[in-house]
């Protein structure tokens, strides 16, 4: 049996990576802040062996809850996905202090929560694969988006620095760095950014969920036993 934590898993990247990991035979725990439905029901159409649990990721103990609920239902834990992430863009000179502190908490700290908690199980057992959803503005930076490159970038250097600690005990972080996907998130974007963002773009197209969903596959996988502490871009050739 194979067990892996995924946040975020409701929609888009998130979704299609928690898809993925049920078809290679992970047993899944998933969390959710408020709406339980449209998981349980994601849940049932892909047929996943899965729990729900219920809770915040910014907050501390609620990430502990998290992975002591996957050890306590399972036995163990093989992987864990930072996935969770949200945007409040604007201009610096507009951005409250709410909005940067919003972003940064649930993209950086929910993604140190989890970790720590997780690191505790995966050190005990002498294994285990953390991989971290950063993005390419983590790595480029954007205008507009000050609040999550800081978060994302925060999301690199904690990369790095966990994976040296960890190493050791057998357990690998790595961390994704998507480009221009498209999902829920991106749909609501103006036309005219699409087509600037798509000429800057060597590929010439935008990302699918599934692009990143393959590769955070594959660094969980055996196949990728001697990689760790890697940002590995998927972006068409968007950041080069």
């Amino acid at each position: 049996m194979k067990v892996a934590i995924v946040t975020g898993a409701g929609r888009g990247i998130g979704r299609s990576i928690a898809t993925a990991l049920s078809k290679d035979g992970y047993s899944l725990v998933l969390n959710y802040r408020s709406n339980v439905t449209e998981l349980e029901q994601f849940v049932s159409e892909i047929g996943a062996d899965a729990i729900l649990v219920k809770g915040d990721i910014r907050n501390f103990e609620d990430a502990e809850e998290l992975v002591k609920s996957a050890v306590t239902h399972y036995g163990r834990l093989d992987l864990l996905v930072n996935n969770a992430g949200i945007t409040k863009d604007t201009l610096l000179l507009r951005m409250s202090e709410d909005d940067f502190d919003t972003v940064t908490s649930t993209n950086l700290k929910g993604t140190f929560n989890c970790t720590k908690h997780a690191a505790k199980v995966m050190f005990k057992q002498r294994s285990g694969a953390i991989v971290n959803i950063s993005s390419v503005v983590g790595i480029t930076g954007n205008i507009g988006q000050s609040n999550y490159a800081a978060s994302k970038a925060g999301v690199i250097g904690f990369t790095k620095a966990v994976a040296r600690e960890l190493a050791p005990r057998g357990v690998r972080v790595n961390a994704v760095a998507p480009g221009f996907i498209a999902t829920q998130m991106t749909d609501v974007i103006h036309e005219d950014i699409k087509k600037a963002t798509l000429s800057n773009i060597p590929m010439g197209k935008f990302g699918e969920a599934e692009d990143v969903a393959n590769l955070v596959l594959f660094l969980a996988s055996e196949k990728a036993k001697y990689i760790t502490g890697q940002v590995v871009q998927v972006d068409g050739g968007m950041a080069m």
